[in-house]
């Protein structure tokens, strides 16, 4: 049935592509492969010969409603070259090439309404922009809409309380199996439109005055999804509403979303460094009360190489030998960088609430903090339990991050919203949560059965729009156990891109590791150079190859509670000739089993054997 599906899909497509080439108002990608052709009130947009998805626009102020669009005028396309560097994300050097037009819609009234559209050569962007706005108007509503054919895959989360932590899991009819009278759904959301085509849709370039959006449909449109912003959006344009389309390795592989946003606005950033974080929190949720606890940390990453400790909530009131000045000292003496946790101080807050409170929120104190903590020798900042996607809290999260700036303090958001580009415009930005990763072994059972399929889903779903902080590398367990295999585990340090990548477990899980594991994590990086995608497809297996230096990281996960073979194809990689460390699935669950093996032109494609929610690791 399926088949079916996508070979109609892809006959209705190609009559599209048929009518709509050469039209005045079709927009193509550089390499022909993208095509939007706007109309009155929507665009259409295709790639290759498959038809991605129906737009419908308009827009709604406090003054005035953008809704009945006529098509004015469409600009002279103009090309678009974005080249720019990074410091943490999927490669260091970053290149993406477009199709810029301005379309001008106008309404019955003769109200203007601009829409910015860029087709590159794997997605498309495009926001709206009023070329008249006044300081009292207001965006309210974004009326967007996408109309995708019935019947396709998708994995797409649920937007609700818990914000953008919730499982992606595969659905055909617009109903979320884990909550089927939940028809809110938040970014990233992935959509197979054809056999090996595909559409990954988010958002981008959220600046001061805006708030971020999500989808919603009802039980009568299931593929129909609206954009919902969170409250106003106090500027004349939006953020870019995102589109990467393509294969999966195009999903995978796109930087589309810091293609888009604005350009690096710290002049210095010599002074801003990923890396490897030891972290207390999972393995001891109040552990930062205990001055010699932390100390254990601090000892593991100088022991492991890593380039941090993070000093988590509670902190204020660290007893049995020492305090926060202590504790700094001592990581400090270990040649360990300190990172120090704060609550946003907007969300969870009072009774129960992790302390410290209400030290950021007025700039004045947030002033005198950061001043204070960068003497003492802090280096970064993990901020935690933001409320929603609202204005203020968009401006809260860029007001964080810029006047962290002068005191050359890193921020890792969590409990927090999924990136929008903030990493290229803010590299002190270095990771953020919004996902449900390792620390819900800490709140709930349900993760332990879920998570080799969820772990396959997420380098296809928010691992694609930037950094994520799900902490891997969990070889005991928590407070529920994780029936994935130690090679699994291994793998994730790896396939998930984090700019700090905080190792979770207690230091003698660490300590008690074969040598050749204990040396990959030392020397593992939390930034790369280059990104490949190898194979895979969402909750069935991902691998995945870094690069760091002349140095390859490839990392592979089985999602499925049976065995599997996965078919690795390195001819990509450019490797003439290396000698590999190969670390496969043992005999059980925690076994591994460790060996070398010569790369080169004639073996590059080969079989692993995965065990049942198990995993792989090659280095060369």
């Amino acid at each position: 049935m399926r088949k079916v599906i996508l070979i109609v899909a892809i006959a209705i497509s190609v009559l599209y592509l048929i009518f709509c080439v050469n039209r005045a108002n079709v927009l193509t990608s550089p390499d022909g492969t993208i095509t939007v052709e706007v109309n009155d009130s929507s665009m259409s947009v295709v790639v290759g010969q498959v038809h991605a998805a129906h737009i419908g626009l308009g827009l709604e102020t406090n003054l005035r409603k953008y809704s009945g669009l006529h098509l004015d005028n469409m600009s002279r396309p103009e090309d678009i070259v974005q080249d720019y560097t990074m410091l943490t994300g999927k490669r260091s050097h970053c290149h993406n090439e477009g199709t810029r037009v301005v379309a001008t819609f106008a309404t019955d009234n003769g109200d203007k309404l601009n829409v910015e559209i860029c087709a590159y050569n794997n997605g498309v962007a495009f926001r709206y922009e009023l070329p008249t706005f006044s300081n009292e108007e207001r965006i309210i509503a974004d009326n967007t809409s996408y109309e995708i054919s019935d019947g396709l895959r998708r994995w797409m989360q649920v937007y609700d309380r818990q914000g953008y932590e919730n499982f992606y899991p595969l659905n055909t009819n617009g109903v979320n199996p884990d909550r089927p009278d939940n028809f809110t759904w938040g970014f990233p959301a992935l959509v197979e439109l054809a056999e090996s085509s595909y559409m990954l849709l988010s958002e981008s370039n959220i600046r001061h005055g805006h708030c971020g959006s999500w989808l919603v449909s009802d039980s009568c449109q299931t593929n129909v999804y609206k954009q919902q912003i969170a409250d106003e959006i106090r500027t004349d344009n939006t953020p870019w509403r995102v589109m990467i389309l393509g294969t999966l390795a195009d999903i995978v592989e796109s930087t589309l979303i810091t293609d888009v946003a604005d350009n690096c606005k710290i002049e210095d950033t010599s002074w801003i460094e990923p890396g490897v974080a030891a972290w207390i929190y999972w393995a001891h949720n109040h552990g930062s009360q205990d001055y010699q606890i932390l100390c254990e940390y601090a000892d593991l990453a100088k022991e492991m190489g890593w380039k941090y400790s993070l000093i988590d909530a509670e902190w204020d009131v660290m007893h049995n030998g020492g305090n926060l000045e202590d504790a700094v000292k001592y990581t400090c003496e270990q040649g360990v960088k300190p990172l120090l946790w704060y609550n946003s101080s907007t969300n969870w807050v009072g009774q129960w609430a992790p302390t410290p409170q209400y030290l950021l929120n007025k700039p004045e104190d947030r002033d005198n903090e950061y001043r204070k903590i960068s003497e003492m020798g802090i280096s970064g900042l993990k901020i935690d339990f933001f409320p929603g996607d609202q204005q203020a809290t968009m401006d809260y999260y860029l007001d964080l991050l810029e006047d962290a700036v002068s005191y050359k303090l890193s921020i890792n958001f969590h409990g927090a919203t999924i990136p929008r580009g903030w990493q290229r415009t803010y590299p002190n930005l270095m990771s953020m949560e919004a996902v449900y990763g390792a620390e819900w072994y800490n709140n709930m059972p349900v993760l332990t059965n879920r998570a080799a399929r969820h772990n396959a889903t997420l380098p296809f779903t928010r691992n694609v729009v930037g950094s994520m902080d799900y902490t891997p590398g969990t070889f005991t367990d928590s407070q529920h156990p994780h029936i994935t295999t130690h090679a699994h585990e291994l793998a994730l340090t790896m396939l998930f891109e984090s700019g700090i990548q905080h190792m979770p477990d207690r230091p003698e899980a660490y300590r008690s590791l074969p040598d050749e594991v204990k040396s990959l994590l030392s020397a593992l990086p939390s930034a790369w150079d280059d990104t490949k995608f190898i194979c895979g497809y969402p909750g069935e297996s991902a691998v995945i190859a870094r690069r760091k230096g002349d140095k390859w990281w490839i990392a592979g996960i089985n999602g499925l509670d049976e065995k599997q073979t996965l078919s690795i194809d390195l001819s990509s990689l450019g490797i003439s000739n290396a000698k590999a460390l190969k670390i496969t699935d043992g005999e059980s669950q925690t076994d591994f089993n460790i060996g070398n093996v010569e790369i080169n032109s004639d073996n590059q494609k080969f079989d692993v054997e995965c065990a049942p929610r198990g995993g792989f690791v090659i280095t060369l």
